[in-house]
């Protein structure tokens, strides 16, 4: 955590670090809520045995036990002058979380769980309040899944499978889940785009374009919402 203001106004300098927000192992992906009161972050590797939405004391200890990975909640507030301290909650997210996103209006955090082949949804709300039920869906997606984007007023999730590991049988390419389906249970893969090799991260930019990063084929690809399956055009 690094105070900016005070290093735009005064020059950049050792006094700008406020302190470090602890987390679990390999910490990749995160996101602010809409509003910028939460941070949420994920960390490939727990180190205790791992039960999906099952909430976790605190960060894990070195050389413990090694399992899937975790999804953080940290208080921003709190984390600008008590990073130490600004962890809200921590629970399980599969395994190797990667990429986390919020949709619905920040009420919905969804997280990518690369070597679980799952893109996961947590309740908002109750991650803070209620950790144990904050986890609301699992969707079974492609191959090694890493960025994601939610579209269409947040009523689809786009997946990157990226088959980052060139697994037999398997392709790259992008899973479009419909939130609804995935919420009540039900078959939720509602089609697939093409991509290149190695799809990693997307965003969606204005006129209604996403934008994918290719990594193994030196691409960006875009994407036309309105032609994405499901989407209402």
């Amino acid at each position: 955590m690094f105070n900016l203001g005070a290093a735009l106004s005064r020059g950049f300098g050792a006094a700008d670090y406020v302190g470090s927000i602890p987390l679990e192992f390999a910490p990749v992906g995160i996101t602010v809520s809409p509003g910028g009161r939460w941070l949420y972050a994920t960390s490939e590797v727990a180190s205790r045995a791992a039960t999906p939405g099952k909430p976790v004391a605190g960060p894990g200890t070195p050389g413990g036990p090694l399992s899937g990975g975790t999804l953080t909640v940290i208080d921003l507030r709190r984390a600008e002058t008590d990073p130490a301290r600004s962890v809200v909650a921590t629970v399980d997210a599969g395994c190797q979380p990667v990429r986390v996103v919020t949709a619905a209006d920040g009420t919905q955090v969804w997280v990518t769980a690369r070597a679980s082949d799952d893109v996961l949804c947590f309740a908002a709300a109750r991650l803070v309040s209620d950790p144990s039920r904050a986890l609301v869906a699992v969707v079974r997606v492609g191959e090694a899944p890493v960025g994601l984007a939610a579209i269409d007023g947040g009523s689809l999730v786009v997946v990157a499978d990226s088959n980052r590991f060139g697994a037999a049988g398997a392709t790259s390419d992008l899973d479009v889940v419909n939130v609804a389906a995935a919420l009540t249970g039900r078959p939720a893969v509602a089609g697939h785009v093409r991509a290149g090799l190695f799809p990693r991260d997307m965003t969606l930019a204005p006129g209604g374009t996403l934008l994918v990063s290719n990594f193994d084929s030196g691409q960006v690809e875009a994407v036309d919402v309105a032609t994405i399956p499901g989407a209402a055009g």
